[in-house]
């Protein structure tokens, strides 16, 4: 959440962040309540201040008191129930490069980067190369599972370990910590993310058990230090995590439903970053060069999107998408994403660190896509099919499969 006391001194500057991301909230209102609670809080802590210097023989004046505290109680706690709710809307604002938009439609390429495969025969869709060469099964799937599943096998499925093996050999390289984290979460810390104000609806929501599974890897590494002050040392802090992640794809009927392309569950290796606010520009531009790095390295073509405000998403102050070329489609497609959420999420979260001066600041929070490991499969699928139907696998990933072609 933004800091209140930004908000009071700077109404104009969060309206005018709103309005660039869309978001309907009424700052006014918010300053209202905050008025109102502080002017509760004041009176109360106030009367509690006289109560404590009553002598014991006035115990009338003491009644009084008692009762007018208990009459401003059930108001301070409404108004601050209304204000917290009302002020959790606020999403956080867009750094000042970003170009202002409503949709992806006005989000700006930055680069493009390899060279369009060019074929000398009618190439396939992934999904037809897999079928024939047995890698994807979306029809058994969906009998036991229904829509949007897919088994990976054979080959598949030795790639998809692959592609984890490289991504944590490379990153680790890095300086990250490794680790495989749940992928249920409590609603508070679910909430703590900047999640569930506006993206509620493509949760998994497990409700005897008051869990979420998690839609993106970064919704559970992100509370891991919740409530905790770190070292200023040892910022940043660097996270590489593999794990599932769960969408229900709600209000995407229609979109991509066939093959494994947009499916209600799909692996992922997701890069976490805690830094001081000064590192986070910088942290954020490495995020996205490691992105690059690792698509450079699987020689797939792609290029680089900025997201314009009205795309950002609610705890994002800058985004950036790497998005793989698909000669089936004749189109790029997102297989990575990259944001700087600043302190919006630390704030919430309640991380913190701490300087060489002994002063407490908030942390800010990055997140990026190592791998999306389905969609990178079929980047890789498409770009490396062969005039006989087999599959090259990129150099960079033989040492850990024990095959150079599947087919």
């Amino acid at each position: 959440m933004l800091d209140i006391k930004f908000i009071r001194q700077n109404p104009n500057k969060v309206k005018e962040g709103c309005r660039k991301k869309q978001v309907k909230v009424d700052i006014d209102k918010v300053l209202e309540l905050d008025e109102k609670r502080r002017n509760y809080l004041k009176e109360v802590e106030a009367l509690r201040f006289e109560q404590k210097k009553l002598g014991k023989d006035k115990i009338e004046r003491a009644k009084k008191l008692k009762a007018k505290i208990k009459r401003i109680e059930p108001q301070l706690k409404k108004t601050e129930s209304e204000f917290n709710k009302l002020v959790k809307q606020i999403p956080n604002l867009p750094q000042d490069d970003v170009p202002e938009g409503k949709d992806e439609s006005d989000n700006v390429v930055l680069r493009e980067v390899g060279r369009k495969p060019k074929f000398d025969f009618k190439f396939k869709d992934y999904l037809e190369i897999s079928q024939k060469l047995d890698l994807i099964d979306v029809k058994r799937a969906a009998k036991v599972s229904g829509s949007r599943f897919g088994f990976l096998k054979n080959e598949a499925a030795i790639l998809e370990f692959a592609l984890i093996n490289f991504v944590f050999e490379e990153l680790l390289k890095e300086g990250f910590i490794p680790i495989i984290p749940p992928v249920l979460i409590k609603p508070e810390m679910m909430e703590a993310m900047g999640y569930l104000e506006r993206q509620k609806e493509e949760m998994y929501f497990i409700e005897k058990d008051n869990l979420y599974l998690v839609g993106t890897s970064e919704q559970i590494m992100g509370p891991m230090h919740s409530g905790e002050i770190l070292k200023e040392k040892e910022l940043p802090k660097r996270y590489i995590g593999f794990s599932s992640c769960f969408r229900r794809e709600a209000g995407s009927y229609g979109k991509d439903t066939r093959g494994i392309l947009r499916v209600h569950q799909f692996d992922k290796v997701e890069m976490f970053s805690f830094a001081k606010p000064e590192q986070s520009i910088k942290e954020h531009k490495f995020l996205l060069s490691l992105e690059e790095k690792l698509m450079e390295a699987l020689k797939i073509p792609y290029r680089v999107i900025q997201m314009c405000t009205g795309d950002l998403g609610d705890p994002a102050a800058s985004k950036c998408d790497i998005e793989a070329w698909i000669p089936s489609e004749g189109r790029y497609r997102e297989t990575h994403s990259t944001s700087n959420c600043t302190d919006f999420q630390a704030r919430r979260l309640n991380i913190r660190y701490r300087d060489k001066k002994g002063n407490l600041g908030f942390v800010h929070t990055l997140n990026g896509t190592a791998f999306a490991i389905g969609r990178t499969l079929i980047a890789i699928i498409e770009n490396y099919q062969q005039k006989d139907g087999s599959i090259k696998v990129p150099q960079v990933l033989q040492k850990y499969t024990n095959f150079k072609k599947i087919g």
